[in-house]
């Protein structure tokens, strides 16, 4: 469908980020790939931040071309929310939980879904904080 972005529907930038998570919660396979997922926990979970980093880093590049590919532009792109938190209100930890259990989530859903949402806030939220490293240019 084509859409009129100078529509004023578009305005609101609520539609926009809401639009935003629909497509991305919607998509048949999340951005990380359910193959990834125990992989992800796992990681974010490791004690040692040098390793932990190192490994988030190695999950990221071991994605998909496209999942790599679209991951990168997003941070990016969330990266940059991050910058105008002032004006916005929408901090690390605020842009994580809300595209953490969207970006992240098991193949069918279960018991600790709620333990689940805590590390999957952390996994966006370590990317989001070292994007220069997991991404380098």
């Amino acid at each position: 469908e084509q859409l009129d972005l100078d529509d004023g529907r578009w305005e609101d930038i609520h539609v926009v980020s809401g639009a935003l998570k629909l497509f991305l919660r919607e998509l048949p396979e999340p951005l990380v790939p359910f193959s990834h997922f125990d992989k992800f926990i796992a990681a974010i979970k490791i004690q040692d931040l040098s390793l932990r980093g190192r490994c988030i880093r190695d999950l990221v590049q071991s994605l998909p071309p496209a999942h790599h590919d679209t991951m990168k532009v997003l941070f990016r792109h969330l990266c940059r929310v991050v910058e105008h938190k002032e004006e916005n209100r929408m901090s690390v930890q605020s842009v994580a939980i809300v595209f953490g259990p969207t970006l992240l989530r098991p193949a069918s859903e279960e018991a600790s879904m709620a333990m689940h949402m805590v590390f999957q806030n952390q996994v966006v939220e370590h990317i989001l904080n070292h994007y220069g490293y997991i991404f380098p240019d």
